[in-house]
Protein backbone atom coordinates (compact mmCIF):
# COMPACT_ATOMS: atom_id res chain seq x y z
CA UNK A 1 0.00 0.00 0.00
CA UNK A 2 1.25 3.55 -0.74
CA UNK A 3 1.29 6.34 1.34
CA UNK A 4 -1.73 8.18 0.17
CA UNK A 5 -3.41 4.70 0.14
CA UNK A 6 -2.24 4.23 4.13
CA UNK A 7 -3.61 7.71 4.99
CA UNK A 8 -6.91 6.64 3.21
CA UNK A 9 -7.40 3.70 5.21
CA UNK A 10 -6.03 5.21 8.72
CA UNK A 11 -9.03 8.45 7.46
CA UNK A 12 -11.30 5.93 7.40
CA UNK A 13 -10.67 4.01 10.29
CA UNK A 14 -11.09 7.78 11.52
CA UNK A 15 -14.21 8.14 10.28
CA UNK A 16 -15.79 4.55 11.89
CA UNK A 17 -14.08 5.64 15.29
CA UNK A 18 -16.08 8.76 15.29
CA UNK A 19 -19.38 6.60 14.51
CA UNK A 20 -19.00 4.48 17.08
CA UNK A 21 -17.86 7.46 19.48
CA UNK A 22 -21.25 9.56 18.68
CA UNK A 23 -23.36 6.39 19.00
CA UNK A 24 -21.99 5.67 22.12
CA UNK A 25 -22.10 9.21 23.42
CA UNK A 26 -25.50 9.62 22.76
CA UNK A 27 -26.53 6.51 24.65
CA UNK A 28 -24.84 7.98 27.55
CA UNK A 29 -25.44 11.34 27.64
CA UNK A 30 -29.15 11.46 26.16
CA UNK A 31 -30.34 8.37 26.85
CA UNK A 32 -30.74 7.41 23.02
CA UNK A 33 -31.40 3.75 21.67
CA UNK A 34 -28.80 2.42 19.62
CA UNK A 35 -30.62 2.57 16.39
CA UNK A 36 -31.49 6.36 17.11
CA UNK A 37 -28.09 6.95 18.40
CA UNK A 38 -26.74 5.42 15.65
CA UNK A 39 -29.32 7.59 13.41
CA UNK A 40 -28.20 10.87 15.12
CA UNK A 41 -24.35 10.02 14.62
CA UNK A 42 -24.54 9.89 10.65
CA UNK A 43 -26.86 12.71 10.02
CA UNK A 44 -24.90 14.62 12.43
CA UNK A 45 -21.34 13.84 10.75
CA UNK A 46 -22.38 14.03 7.22
CA UNK A 47 -24.49 17.51 8.27
CA UNK A 48 -27.38 15.63 6.37
CA UNK A 49 -29.61 18.45 8.34
CA UNK A 50 -32.48 15.87 9.35
CA UNK A 51 -34.73 16.66 12.09
CA UNK A 52 -33.27 15.43 15.84
CA UNK A 53 -34.79 12.41 16.93
CA UNK A 54 -35.58 14.17 20.37
CA UNK A 55 -35.05 17.27 22.04
CA UNK A 56 -31.02 17.78 23.21
CA UNK A 57 -29.95 18.58 26.37
CA UNK A 58 -27.26 21.17 26.56
CA UNK A 59 -24.58 18.12 27.54
CA UNK A 60 -25.86 16.71 24.30
CA UNK A 61 -25.73 19.76 22.08
CA UNK A 62 -21.78 20.44 23.14
CA UNK A 63 -21.35 16.39 21.91
CA UNK A 64 -22.75 17.50 18.87
CA UNK A 65 -20.97 20.24 17.86
CA UNK A 66 -17.81 18.34 18.89
CA UNK A 67 -18.87 15.63 16.44
CA UNK A 68 -20.03 17.57 13.35
CA UNK A 69 -16.55 19.67 13.47
CA UNK A 70 -14.32 16.31 14.00
CA UNK A 71 -17.07 14.36 11.32
CA UNK A 72 -16.41 17.47 8.64
CA UNK A 73 -12.78 17.21 9.09
CA UNK A 74 -12.22 13.72 9.44
CA UNK A 75 -14.54 13.68 5.63
CA UNK A 76 -12.75 16.24 4.22
CA UNK A 77 -9.25 14.25 5.31
CA UNK A 78 -10.44 11.19 3.60
CA UNK A 79 -12.25 13.20 0.37
CA UNK A 80 -8.78 14.59 -0.24
CA UNK A 81 -6.63 11.69 0.26
CA UNK A 82 -9.14 9.69 -2.46
CA UNK A 83 -8.72 12.23 -4.53
CA UNK A 84 -4.82 12.40 -4.02
CA UNK A 85 -4.72 8.35 -5.15
CA UNK A 86 -7.27 8.88 -7.96
CA UNK A 87 -4.67 11.83 -9.09
CA UNK A 88 -1.36 9.24 -8.77
CA UNK A 89 -3.10 6.44 -10.59
CA UNK A 90 -3.77 8.77 -13.07
CA UNK A 91 -0.07 9.82 -13.28
CA UNK A 92 1.34 6.31 -12.47
CA UNK A 93 -0.81 5.10 -15.79
CA UNK A 94 0.42 7.64 -18.11
CA UNK A 95 4.00 8.17 -16.87
CA UNK A 96 3.67 3.87 -17.67
CA UNK A 97 2.03 4.07 -20.96
CA UNK A 98 4.56 6.80 -22.07
CA UNK A 99 7.52 4.47 -21.07
CA UNK A 100 5.94 1.47 -22.65
CA UNK A 101 5.67 4.06 -26.18
CA UNK A 102 8.96 4.91 -25.88
CA UNK A 103 10.17 1.58 -26.32
CA UNK A 104 8.06 0.43 -29.37
CA UNK A 105 9.78 -0.42 -32.88
CA UNK A 106 8.36 -1.48 -35.91
CA UNK A 107 4.87 -0.51 -34.52
CA UNK A 108 1.81 0.59 -36.23
CA UNK A 109 0.60 4.31 -35.57
CA UNK A 110 -3.25 4.54 -35.80
CA UNK A 111 -4.71 8.12 -36.08
CA UNK A 112 -8.03 8.21 -35.29
CA UNK A 113 -10.41 5.52 -33.08
CA UNK A 114 -13.42 5.91 -34.91
CA UNK A 115 -15.08 2.94 -36.84
CA UNK A 116 -12.46 1.91 -39.16
CA UNK A 117 -10.16 2.88 -36.48
CA UNK A 118 -11.79 0.32 -34.33
CA UNK A 119 -11.58 -2.17 -36.66
CA UNK A 120 -8.21 -2.07 -37.68
CA UNK A 121 -7.10 -1.98 -34.03
CA UNK A 122 -9.27 -5.44 -33.56
CA UNK A 123 -7.10 -6.57 -36.58
CA UNK A 124 -3.60 -5.74 -34.99
CA UNK A 125 -4.72 -7.10 -31.20
CA UNK A 126 -5.59 -10.55 -32.92
CA UNK A 127 -2.35 -11.04 -34.39
CA UNK A 128 -0.69 -9.64 -31.39
CA UNK A 129 0.86 -6.73 -33.60
CA UNK A 130 2.41 -3.08 -31.87
CA UNK A 131 0.60 -0.29 -32.20
CA UNK A 132 -0.27 3.25 -30.63
CA UNK A 133 -3.70 4.98 -31.37
CA UNK A 134 -3.66 8.77 -31.48
CA UNK A 135 -7.00 10.45 -30.53
CA UNK A 136 -8.17 13.90 -28.86
CA UNK A 137 -12.10 12.95 -28.47
CA UNK A 138 -12.45 12.51 -24.66
CA UNK A 139 -14.91 10.04 -25.31
CA UNK A 140 -12.99 7.85 -27.42
CA UNK A 141 -9.63 8.61 -25.04
CA UNK A 142 -11.98 6.83 -22.25
CA UNK A 143 -12.88 3.93 -24.52
CA UNK A 144 -8.80 3.41 -25.11
CA UNK A 145 -8.48 3.40 -21.38
CA UNK A 146 -11.36 1.19 -20.52
CA UNK A 147 -9.42 -1.09 -23.07
CA UNK A 148 -5.91 -0.57 -21.52
CA UNK A 149 -4.89 0.88 -25.18
CA UNK A 150 -1.60 2.92 -26.08
CA UNK A 151 -2.75 5.95 -26.87
CA UNK A 152 -1.78 9.84 -27.09
CA UNK A 153 -4.06 12.25 -26.49
CA UNK A 154 -3.20 14.65 -29.14
CA UNK A 155 -3.75 16.02 -33.03
CA UNK A 156 -2.08 13.71 -35.97
CA UNK A 157 -1.77 16.40 -37.89
CA UNK A 158 1.24 18.22 -34.98
CA UNK A 159 4.52 16.49 -35.61
CA UNK A 160 5.15 17.15 -31.76
CA UNK A 161 2.92 14.72 -31.16
CA UNK A 162 3.99 11.82 -33.85
CA UNK A 163 7.07 12.27 -32.58
CA UNK A 164 5.26 11.31 -29.21
CA UNK A 165 4.07 8.35 -31.21
CA UNK A 166 7.93 7.36 -32.04
CA UNK A 167 6.94 7.76 -35.93
CA UNK A 168 10.58 7.65 -36.68
CA UNK A 169 11.37 3.68 -35.77
CA UNK A 170 7.37 3.17 -36.98
CA UNK A 171 6.19 0.54 -39.34
CA UNK A 172 3.36 1.70 -40.74
CA UNK A 173 0.89 4.61 -40.65
CA UNK A 174 -2.99 4.89 -41.01
CA UNK A 175 -4.62 8.23 -41.07
CA UNK A 176 -8.43 7.86 -40.31
CA UNK A 177 -9.57 10.47 -38.83
CA UNK A 178 -12.26 12.55 -39.36
CA UNK A 179 -12.05 14.58 -42.27
CA UNK A 180 -9.90 14.00 -45.43
CA UNK A 181 -7.95 17.61 -45.24
CA UNK A 182 -7.13 16.33 -41.60
CA UNK A 183 -6.24 13.10 -43.49
CA UNK A 184 -4.17 14.72 -46.12
CA UNK A 185 -2.08 16.37 -43.15
CA UNK A 186 -1.33 13.67 -40.90
CA UNK A 187 -0.50 11.81 -43.71
CA UNK A 188 2.47 14.87 -45.48
CA UNK A 189 3.63 15.18 -41.64
CA UNK A 190 4.22 11.97 -41.12
CA UNK A 191 5.83 10.98 -44.42
CA UNK A 192 8.05 14.51 -44.00
CA UNK A 193 9.22 12.81 -40.43
CA UNK A 194 9.65 9.22 -41.87
CA UNK A 195 10.19 8.86 -45.90
CA UNK A 196 10.41 5.39 -45.36
CA UNK A 197 7.14 4.75 -43.73
CA UNK A 198 4.42 2.80 -45.05
CA UNK A 199 0.82 4.36 -45.41
CA UNK A 200 -2.65 4.20 -45.97
CA UNK A 201 -4.94 6.77 -45.67
CA UNK A 202 -8.82 6.94 -45.92
CA UNK A 203 -10.74 9.18 -48.53
CA UNK A 204 -14.53 9.87 -48.72
CA UNK A 205 -14.44 12.43 -51.37
CA UNK A 206 -12.91 11.20 -55.10
CA UNK A 207 -10.81 14.11 -55.36
CA UNK A 208 -9.40 13.45 -51.89
CA UNK A 209 -7.35 10.28 -53.35
CA UNK A 210 -4.66 12.28 -55.81
CA UNK A 211 -3.98 14.69 -52.61
CA UNK A 212 -2.96 11.94 -50.46
CA UNK A 213 -0.87 10.62 -52.93
CA UNK A 214 0.98 13.15 -53.61
CA UNK A 215 1.01 13.81 -49.71
CA UNK A 216 2.80 10.60 -49.72
CA UNK A 217 0.25 7.71 -48.99
CA UNK A 218 1.29 4.67 -50.27
CA UNK A 219 -2.19 3.13 -50.85
CA UNK A 220 -5.50 5.05 -50.49
CA UNK A 221 -9.03 3.32 -49.10
CA UNK A 222 -11.92 4.60 -50.64
CA UNK A 223 -14.89 2.89 -47.99
CA UNK A 224 -18.02 3.23 -50.23
CA UNK A 225 -15.78 2.00 -53.02
CA UNK A 226 -14.40 -0.94 -51.39
CA UNK A 227 -17.61 -1.92 -49.63
CA UNK A 228 -19.19 -1.93 -52.85
CA UNK A 229 -16.78 -4.14 -54.90
CA UNK A 230 -17.12 -6.41 -51.73
CA UNK A 231 -20.17 -6.64 -51.58
CA UNK A 232 -20.53 -7.62 -55.89
CA UNK A 233 -17.48 -10.32 -54.71
CA UNK A 234 -19.90 -11.80 -51.74
CA UNK A 235 -22.76 -11.94 -54.66
CA UNK A 236 -21.17 -13.76 -57.76
CA UNK A 237 -18.35 -15.52 -55.60
CA UNK A 238 -18.71 -15.97 -52.16
CA UNK A 239 -16.90 -19.34 -51.10
CA UNK A 240 -13.61 -17.75 -52.88
CA UNK A 241 -14.50 -14.87 -50.61
CA UNK A 242 -15.24 -17.03 -47.18
CA UNK A 243 -11.76 -18.66 -48.12
CA UNK A 244 -9.52 -15.71 -48.07
CA UNK A 245 -10.90 -14.34 -45.13
CA UNK A 246 -11.06 -17.08 -43.20
CA UNK A 247 -7.27 -17.31 -44.08
CA UNK A 248 -6.50 -13.62 -43.89
CA UNK A 249 -8.17 -13.91 -40.13
CA UNK A 250 -7.30 -16.80 -39.26
CA UNK A 251 -10.20 -18.09 -38.42
CA UNK A 252 -11.79 -21.37 -38.34
CA UNK A 253 -8.84 -22.87 -40.29
CA UNK A 254 -5.45 -23.77 -39.41
CA UNK A 255 -3.82 -22.11 -42.18
CA UNK A 256 -2.83 -18.19 -42.75
CA UNK A 257 -1.66 -15.93 -45.17
CA UNK A 258 1.55 -13.73 -44.24
CA UNK A 259 3.91 -11.48 -45.89
CA UNK A 260 7.60 -12.38 -45.41
CA UNK A 261 10.48 -10.01 -46.24
CA UNK A 262 13.62 -11.61 -46.60
CA UNK A 263 16.20 -9.24 -45.32
CA UNK A 264 20.03 -9.18 -46.38
CA UNK A 265 20.94 -11.69 -43.97
CA UNK A 266 18.35 -14.29 -44.73
CA UNK A 267 19.82 -17.71 -45.86
CA UNK A 268 17.49 -18.07 -48.64
CA UNK A 269 19.40 -15.29 -50.61
CA UNK A 270 20.66 -16.62 -53.60
CA UNK A 271 19.18 -19.71 -53.18
CA UNK A 272 16.16 -21.27 -55.41
CA UNK A 273 13.10 -22.07 -54.27
CA UNK A 274 13.38 -26.09 -54.75
CA UNK A 275 16.52 -25.84 -52.38
CA UNK A 276 15.47 -24.17 -49.62
CA UNK A 277 13.02 -26.02 -46.71
CA UNK A 278 10.47 -23.74 -47.24
CA UNK A 279 8.44 -26.55 -49.05
CA UNK A 280 9.95 -29.48 -48.24
CA UNK A 281 10.67 -29.09 -43.94
CA UNK A 282 7.51 -26.06 -43.59
CA UNK A 283 5.03 -27.31 -45.83
CA UNK A 284 4.87 -23.74 -47.03
CA UNK A 285 3.31 -22.43 -50.48
CA UNK A 286 4.81 -19.13 -52.07
CA UNK A 287 2.01 -17.81 -53.74
CA UNK A 288 3.41 -14.85 -55.32
CA UNK A 289 6.97 -12.88 -54.99
CA UNK A 290 7.13 -9.39 -55.35
CA UNK A 291 10.94 -7.89 -56.12
CA UNK A 292 12.78 -5.00 -54.57
CA UNK A 293 11.77 -3.00 -57.84
CA UNK A 294 8.04 -3.71 -57.95
CA UNK A 295 8.17 -6.94 -60.22
CA UNK A 296 5.32 -9.55 -59.25
CA UNK A 297 5.87 -13.18 -59.57
CA UNK A 298 3.00 -15.38 -59.24
CA UNK A 299 3.37 -18.85 -57.97
CA UNK A 300 7.30 -18.86 -58.68
CA UNK A 301 9.02 -21.88 -60.02
CA UNK A 302 11.18 -24.18 -58.15
CA UNK A 303 14.21 -22.79 -59.82
CA UNK A 304 13.26 -19.44 -58.53
CA UNK A 305 16.31 -17.59 -57.08
CA UNK A 306 15.24 -15.24 -53.68
CA UNK A 307 16.71 -11.85 -53.85
CA UNK A 308 17.40 -9.26 -50.80
CA UNK A 309 14.08 -7.49 -50.22
CA UNK A 310 11.72 -9.67 -51.66
CA UNK A 311 8.37 -9.76 -50.39
CA UNK A 312 7.17 -13.55 -50.27
CA UNK A 313 2.87 -13.74 -50.28
CA UNK A 314 3.20 -17.04 -48.29
CA UNK A 315 0.37 -19.64 -47.05
CA UNK A 316 0.74 -22.75 -44.62
CA UNK A 317 0.29 -23.17 -40.81
CA UNK A 318 1.13 -20.35 -38.69
CA UNK A 319 3.42 -21.53 -36.26
CA UNK A 320 5.52 -22.79 -39.92
CA UNK A 321 4.88 -18.92 -40.72
CA UNK A 322 7.03 -18.04 -37.73
CA UNK A 323 9.84 -20.38 -38.46
CA UNK A 324 10.32 -18.80 -42.14
CA UNK A 325 10.04 -15.53 -40.93
CA UNK A 326 12.75 -16.15 -38.62
CA UNK A 327 14.54 -17.71 -42.04
CA UNK A 328 14.06 -14.93 -43.82
CA UNK A 329 14.21 -12.02 -40.97
CA UNK A 330 17.92 -12.57 -39.72
CA UNK A 331 19.09 -9.90 -37.66
CA UNK A 332 23.08 -9.06 -37.73
CA UNK A 333 24.73 -10.25 -35.02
Amino acid sequence: MTGSGKQLFLAFNLIFAIIVFGTIGYMFIENMSLLNAFYMTIITVTTTGFREVQELTDNGKLFTSLLIFSGVLSIAYAGSKAAQIILETQMFRRKRMSKTIDSLTDHYIICGYGRMGRQIVEGLMEINKPFVVIENDQEKIDALIDRKILFINGDATNDDTLIKARIDKAKGFVAVVRTDAENVFATLSAKELNPNLYIVARAIDDSTESKLKRAGANRVVKPYELGGNRMLQLLIRPGVIDFIESVAKSKDVEINLEEITVSGNSSLIGSTLMDSPIRRELNIIIVAIIRKDGKFIYNPKSTTTFENGDKLIAIGELKNLNQMNKICDIKES
